[in-house]
C-alpha cells in the first residue's frame, strides 16, 4: 500500500505556492496585449490562403429548425480552414503572450500599423465590406469568442451584453422559475467543479475565490439576484452604480482589510469571504453592461444607429475612453484595482477594456470581404462547452504534466497542442450541427 501515490497532484503546494503574491502586469501592458486579439482576428481574411480553403464551401443545415449552420460541406476543407485559421489567429496570440511578451508594445504598433495598411491599401469603391445590423452582429459575436476566457470579469459582461434583458426579451415564466432555470445548471456546474478537484487534490489557490467557491458558484449568485430584482434595462445601469458605489464604500470602511487578510474562521462565510462578498461587484458590473448593450444596440434607437454604424462606433469608443478615464482617477485616488474584491476600479478597468476591443473589431466594415471566421464561428455556437472544455484540458495538463519544471520549449508545444486541440474537437462539433446548449 505504500508504494501508491499519496495524491494525483505531488505538486499541489508548489504550484499553489508559485501563483501567490504575484503583481500581475501593469494596465498599459495588458491593454497592449490584448488590443493585438482583435487586429489579429480582423487581419484574418485578408490572407490569401483564406480564398484557398473556401472553395469548395456552401452553407447548410443538418437540421430542420436547427438555427446551427454547417458552413462547409466538405470536411476536409473545412478541416483545412480552421488549421489556417489557428495559425494565423491562435498561434500569434499564444506566441505574443508568452515568449513574445517583452517586445509586446512593438508587436501592437507594427500590428495596427500592418491593418492601417490592409484597410488604406485595398478598398476601393468596388471593394466589398459590411455594413448594418449583419457588421454588427459579426463584431459583437467576435467579441464574445475573444474574450471569452481573458479573464472572470470579461466573461460577466460579454454574457451581460448580450443577455435577454440587454435585448429587452421578456420571459413567461414567473421569476422564481426563471432564476431557477437559468441557476441550477451553474450550481450543478459548480458543486461538479468542488467534487472533482477534492477528488484529484487539485490545486486551488484560496484566495481567489475561497475554499470552497468557484466562479460558477459566483455566476449563480448573479443570476439569482438579476432574475429577484427586476429592473428595465434603461435603468439597470442606475441600479448597477448605487450597488458598486456602496459596495466600494463598505470595502474602504475596512471590509477590504477582511477580504485580503489571509485569516479565516472555520464558518462557511469566512472560508469564503473573497467569493461571497465579490458577488457585489459582479451583479453591479453585470446590470451596467445590460444598459450598455441595451443603449449601443438593442434599445428603440437601435433602427437609427444600424443605419449609421460611424455613430454606433462612436458611442463605443466614447464610452471606452469615459471607463478609461474613470479607472485611472479610480485606480490612484479610491482603491487600487482588485480582481480578487471585484470592487469599483476593476469594474471599470473591465468595461473599458471590453468596450476597446470592441470597438476594434468594429472596425471589420472597412476590412474588405470581412467575415467571421470558421474558427470564431465554431466558438460563437458553442460558447460554455468551449469553455468548460478548455477547462478539462487544462486540469489534465496539470495533473498528468510537471508544468513548474517544463522547459520553455516544451511549455510552447503544451500550448500550441492544447489551443489546437480544442480548436479542432469544437470545429468539428459545429461541423456536424451539434449545439451543446445546456439550458
Amino acid at each position: 500500500m505504500d508504494s501508491l501515490p499519496r495524491s494525483f497532484n505531488a505538486n499541489k503546494h508548489l504550484k499553489e505556492q508559485f501563483v501567490s503574491n504575484l503583481t500581475g502586469s501593469s494596465m498599459l501592458e495588458i491593454s497592449a496585449l490584448l488590443t493585438t486579439v482583435p487586429i489579429l482576428v480582423l487581419l484574418r481574411p485578408s490572407i490569401c490562403f483564406q480564398a484557398l480553403t473556401d472553395g469548395d464551401t456552401k452553407e447548410t443545415s443538418l437540421k430542420k429548425n436547427d438555427t446551427a449552420i454547417v458552413a462547409f460541406k466538405n470536411l476536409k476543407a473545412y478541416l483545412a480552414t480552421l488549421v489556417m485559421d489557428s495559425v494565423f489567429i491562435v498561434l500569434p496570440t499564444l506566441l505574443l503572450f508568452t515568449v513574445l511578451a517583452e517586445w509586446i508594445y512593438v508587436w501592437m504598433i507594427l500590428l495596427s500599423l500592418l491593418l492601417i495598411f490592409v484597410i488604406a491599401g485595398k478598398r476601393s469603391p468596388h471593394s466589398p465590406y459590411l455594413e448594418g445590423p449583419k457588421s454588427f452582429r459579426m463584431s459583437i459575436s467576435s467579441y464574445r469568442v475573444a474574450m471569452m476566457d481573458l479573464g472572470v470579469g470579461s466573461f460577466v459582461l460579454v454574457n451581460s451584453i448580450v443577455s435577454r434583458q440587454a435585448r429587452n426579451v421578456s420571459s413567461s415564466m414567473d421569476w422564481w422559475k426563471a432564476a431557477l432555470k437559468s441557476t441550477s445548471p451553474l450550481l450543478l456546474l459548480g458543486f461538479a467543479r468542488l467534487v472533482s478537484t477534492m477528488s484529484v487534490d487539485y490545486q486551488v489557490h484560496v484566495g481567489e475565490y475561497g475554499v470552497h467557491w468557484n466562479f460558477f458558484f459566483t455566476l449563480a449568485g448573479v443570476s439569482i439576484l438579476t432574475s429577484t430584482v427586476n429592473v428595465p434595462s434603461k435603468y439597470s445601469g442606475i441600479l448597477g452604480s448605487v450597488i458598486l458605489v456602496g459596495y466600494q464604500s463598505w470595502l474602504s470602511s475596512g471590509l477590504n482589510v477582511y477580504l485580503l487578510s489571509n485569516k479565516r474562521g472555520m464558518d462557511i462565510i469566512s472560508r469564503n469571504k473573497e467569493g461571497i462578498f465579490s458577488i457585489f461587484g459582479y451583479w453591479g458590473m453585470y446590470l451596467i453592461g445590460v444598459q450598455v448593450g441595451y443603449y449601443l444596440f438593442f434599445g428603440n434607437h437601435s433602427s437609427v444607429m444600424l443605419r449609421s454604424n460611424n455613430g454606433t462606433r462612436i458611442r463605443v469608443w466614447l464610452l471606452s475612453i469615459l471607463f478609461w478615464i474613470l479607472t485611472v482617477l479610480l485606480d490612484r485616488h479610491v482603491e487600487r484595482i482588485s480582481r480578487r474584491m471585484c470592487n469599483l476600479p476593476y469594474v471599470t478597468w473591465v468595461l473599458a477594456q471590453n468596450l476597446q476591443l470592441l470597438a476594434i473589431l468594429m472596425l471589420s466594415d472597412y476590412v474588405p470581404g470581412s467575415k467571421m471566421s470558421a474558427l470564431e464561428k465554431a466558438f460563437d455556437r458553442n460558447l460554455l462547452a468551449s469553455f468548460l472544455l478548455a477547462n478539462v484540458l487544462t486540469g489534465l495538463v496539470n495533473l498528468f504534466v510537471d508544468t513548474l519544471f517544463a522547459s520553455s520549449v516544451s511549455a510552447l508545444l503544451i500550448l500550441i497542442s492544447y489551443a489546437l486541440t480544442l480548436s479542432v474537437v469544437m470545429g468539428i462539433v459545429d461541423f456536424y450541427g451539434v449545439r451543446l446548449k445546456f439550458w
